[in-house]
């Protein structure tokens, strides 16, 4: 902002002069002007500082030779107002160490900082001066330099992102059981024996159990046959397939008339992966080879010709290994039904005893009481030593503006991670330690620590690295980072929803563009809103728009 220091300053310099004498007011021959200019011309709040360069320039003849002017920054809003640094100026023949200013002119520049203290968003900066001539002052009139102050920044959402830790509970359990019968080598006759084995009566006996259960529901039915892995590849495909034949005939005994419309009959043939399974789950000596020569070999037959070179070890296999891998497999897969939400809840306050750690974390999420929310996720932690119930208690915390308590609960935690890291930061944060957020925030890399690190470099006044670091967010300050960095364009289109604070912010845009009835449009809206009604009355965005 250039002011031209004309008649105020004529008469500054009278007044100046007639102190020294009226024959010297005479003989001075006064500047015509001064200019004052000040960058930005509209002060604004950047990072926890509201700067301002202010730059004087001095006419030739001005600047008395014997003179000193002291000029004194002030920065006045309402309620109040914030004085800066004393910048002091000696002429030529001043013997001081003060900032020369030459009788044949120049200029001077001087950076000023103030603090941001509500009542800002109107205010204006001005250029408070005495001057001295033989030790006697002069009192210069203020000259205003910056009207207003731009604290769109403000706007940005500053509390931190983080969120509970969520259950594992599952609404629905998937699971199997089974059982099996065994054949004699190149047999595929079930025998009776087998149809009475322990892993049929134990398989009976879960089929009686589901039946038993309303909350299981039989999803699939299976016949898995299998040949072992000796005897050549044609051969033991088609007596894998004659197993699986047989398997299926004795489905309805075994399952005693369960209906096998659905029922899914598989023929595997040679079962390497059940060999490679036993092999590595047994005690034979040089195991690890076989473990090599199935690794190196894909094909069957080449595989079986190199076994059988190991001679003393196939011997061992074909008594401890082969056999076992002679089989057919009956498999019912089930999906069981878990308590439901409501049921949860009963159970808490009847039998709280009988959940476990993912139903209590269910139930506490759950939970619109803060108390017995709380309450929960200490019972978790206690009883399961529940990281996750920790974490949450943190949470609760940090909600409730208790950051000591939050730390608390975090330095309980025994494994941490991301989640951790990042509300680390967030205590960080509010404690007022932004550099050391901004290290965990990174450290922690998840998505909401990324959108906090790009909220702190927004409130620490580097926009550019803030809409960078929030461009793969969804964070709502994104648009705010773009239109301090000037992208109003990128704004436009980071504002998704139609809220009060969008609404404004696409005000502030349409004012940065010029588009008056846009500014118009959606302060109407905005404005609905009492906050945002009585801030946009004092918002310098858009003072060319009252």
């Amino acid at each position: 902002m250039k002011k031209i220091f004309k008649a105020l300053a004529l008469c500054a310099l009278v007044v100046f002069a007639a102190s020294c004498s009226k024959s010297r007011a005479e003989q001075m021959k006064l500047a015509e002007n001064v200019n004052i200019d000040c960058t930005p011309e509209v002060l604004a709040l950047v990072g926890d500082k509201i700067n301002a360069t202010i730059t004087v320039t001095y006419p030739a003849k001005y600047f008395h030779p014997k003179a000193t002017l002291e000029v004194t920054p002030v920065l006045v809003y309402e309620g109040g107002e914030q004085t800066g640094p004393t910048f002091t100026y000696q002429g030529d023949k001043v013997k001081d160490n003060y900032t020369v200013v030459s009788y044949a002119g120049g200029t001077v520049t001087q950076k000023v900082a103030f603090d941001y203290v509500k009542g800002v968003e109107k205010s204006y900066l001005e250029l408070r001066s005495t001057a001295f001539y033989g030790g006697s002052p002069i009192e210069i009139p203020a000259i205003k330099v910056a009207d207003g102050c731009n604290v769109t920044q403000l706007l940005a959402t500053t509390g931190g992102e983080f969120g509970f830790k969520k259950d594992a509970y599952q609404d629905v359990i998937v699971e199997s059981t089974e059982g099996q019968v065994m054949y004699n080598v190149n047999s595929s006759v079930v025998k009776n024996s087998e149809l009475k084995s322990q892993s049929v009566k134990d398989f009976q006996a879960a089929l009686e159990e589901v039946a038993a259960d309303e909350r299981y529901t039989i999803t699939n039915t299976r016949v898995v046959a299998y040949a072992s892995p000796e005897g050549g590849q044609k051969h033991n495909a088609e007596l894998s397939d004659k197993r699986a034949a047989s398997a299926q005939k004795a489905w309805d005994k075994v399952t005693k008339g369960m209906t096998a419309n659905n029922l899914e009959v598989q023929s595997v043939g040679q079962d390497w992966e059940g060999f490679q399974e036993a092999i590595q789950n047994s005690n034979i000596e040089d195991k690890e080879l076989i473990l090599r020569v199935l690794s190196m070999y894909s094909d069957p037959a080449v595989r079986e010709s190199e076994i059988k070179n190991m001679s003393a070890i196939y011997t061992e296999i074909s008594k401890n290994v082969f056999p076992e891998l002679r089989r057919a497999r009956f498999v019912a897969d089930l999906e069981y039904r878990n308590f439901s939400n409501e049921e949860l809840e009963e159970l808490s306050r009847k039998a709280i005893d009988a959940l476990g750690e993912e139903a209590l974390l269910r139930v506490a999420a759950n939970t619109e009481d803060t108390a017995r929310k709380a309450e929960l996720y200490k019972l978790t932690a206690n009883k399961f030593a529940s990281d996750r119930a920790k974490f949450n208690l943190a949470v609760l915390a940090l909600q409730a503006g208790n950051v000591a308590e939050a730390e608390a609960h975090l330095a309980s935690v025994k494994v941490s991670d991301g989640d951790v890291a990042n509300a680390k930061g967030v205590c960080e944060w509010r404690k007022g330690n932004l550099d050391k957020a901004a290290q965990l925030f990174k450290q922690a890399g998840t998505a909401e620590a990324k959108a906090n690190l790009g909220t702190i470099q927004l409130v620490q006044g580097d926009y550019a690295a803030a809409a960078s670091t929030l461009a793969s967010t969804d964070s709502h300050n994104l648009a705010i980072a773009y239109i301090l960095s000037g992208d109003l364009a990128k704004a436009e289109k980071a504002i998704t929803c139609n809220c009060a604070r969008s609404n404004y912010l696409r005000a502030v845009i349409a004012a940065r563009k010029g588009n008056a009835s846009d500014v118009k449009k959606y302060l109407e809206v905005a404005s609905k809103t009492p906050a945002f009604a009585k801030r946009a009355e004092k918002d310098v965005e858009f003072a060319n728009y009252r």
